[in-house]
């Protein structure tokens, strides 16, 4: 029997399959390529070992999908794939709402009538609004999201919860990410956006290789030690290792953060980065970003106790590998 992953080859997807093969488990990965490359799926089995079917296509396409559930034994979905950019869905909310929700919705027709019933979502901490305090804690009411990212993250959650409570036997698993950041210790896969970066690491080390030509802060007014925004950063394959433990005790509806429990702000990453690639780099004040919060961190002690994973690396850690990945990738899979 093997997992489905969709948005495989995207970022925390492509490191996730790492982790599923690492542990001998079988994957089948399907991605539409819109925000990820097919080179990919070459690193991961470069890594492994393994090799791994890849499909690409929409989860819109549910002949596809339907197919895919019929050719290949599913006992789990962990579930990707989507658009993913805050201030890109506050410009443009009919995408979000369209790719987002609609892709799910056909993965869980399919699932349904293929009879799967387990899947693990990758949610998010913006489900948590501006209302909540950190550190944010699962049993706290979600809702009030800045964004329209956020508020598609919440409408999924809210119809796998449906779905477990219309249908006896059916597992959801929502893992609500901090700031995902890092990449492979190997260096041979980490996160490649296309154009300007929308997250704070990939920026950064865009400006290290020389690709853009400093770093934009956005904000410097914010109710925080340093003036900038601080979030809950966490290592990609920390994160990943996550998915992998939330698999082995799936039962019913289970909510969990994966994050590290501290929080660091966007000057104190800068200066981590600084130190991993061993040179000073330009950053410039920029106006505050619509829908972005002042702090944010988690409470991971939920994840520690019922599924016994923790976070294991340092900040440094996460801007090393990035660096290591960047340096060796400068122009992403591309070159």
């Amino acid at each position: 029997m093997a997992i489905l992953v969709t948005g495989g080859l995207g970022y925390i997807g492509s490191h996730t399959a790492v982790e599923l093969l690492s542990e001998g488990r079988d994957i089948v990965v399907i991605d539409d390529l819109s925000n990820s490359s097919a080179l990919a799926a070459d690193r991961i089995r470069e890594i492994t070992g393994k090799s791994f079917p890849f499909i690409e296509a929409r989860l819109q396409d549910e002949e596809t999908l339907n197919k895919l559930f019929s050719d290949y034994d599913i006992e789990a979905v962990i579930h990707f794939a989507g658009s993913k950019a805050v201030g890109e869905s506050v410009k443009n909310p009919i995408k979000y709402y369209d790719n987002n929700i609609g892709s799910s919705l056909s993965l869980c027709r399919a699932m349904l009538k293929a009879g799967c019933k387990n899947i693990i979502f990758s949610s998010s901490a913006t489900v948590y609004g501006s209302n909540n305090p950190s550190p944010y804690r699962e049993d706290m009411p979600a809702g009030g999201c800045t964004n329209p990212y956020g508020e598609t993250k919440l409408i999924i959650e809210q119809l796998l919860g449906d779905i477990v409570k219309s249908n006896p036997g059916f597992n959801a698993t929502l893992l609500r990410y901090f700031n995902p950041i890092g990449a492979h210790p190997s260096g041979l896969i980490g996160e490649d956006p296309r154009g300007i970066p929308n997250n704070l690491l990939p920026y950064i080390a865009k400006v290290a290789v020389g690709q853009l030509p400093c770093l934009g802060v956005f904000g410097n007014d914010y109710q925080t030690p340093d003036g900038t925004g601080v979030r809950d950063y966490i290592h990609v394959v920390d994160l990943a290792k996550g998915h992998t433990a939330a698999l082995n005790n799936m039962d019913g509806l289970k909510i969990y953060n994966l994050g590290t429990g501290k929080g660091y702000s966007v000057l104190e990453v800068l200066k981590a980065f600084e130190k991993a690639c061993g040179k000073a780099l330009p950053y410039e004040i920029k106006p505050r970003r619509e829908g972005d919060l002042d702090a944010y961190w988690s409470d991971p002690g939920k994840a520690e106790r019922e599924l016994g994973w923790r976070a294991q690396k340092t900040l440094y850690d996460m801007c090393l590998d990035t660096w290591r990945w960047q340096k060796a990738n400068p122009k992403g899979y591309e070159g």
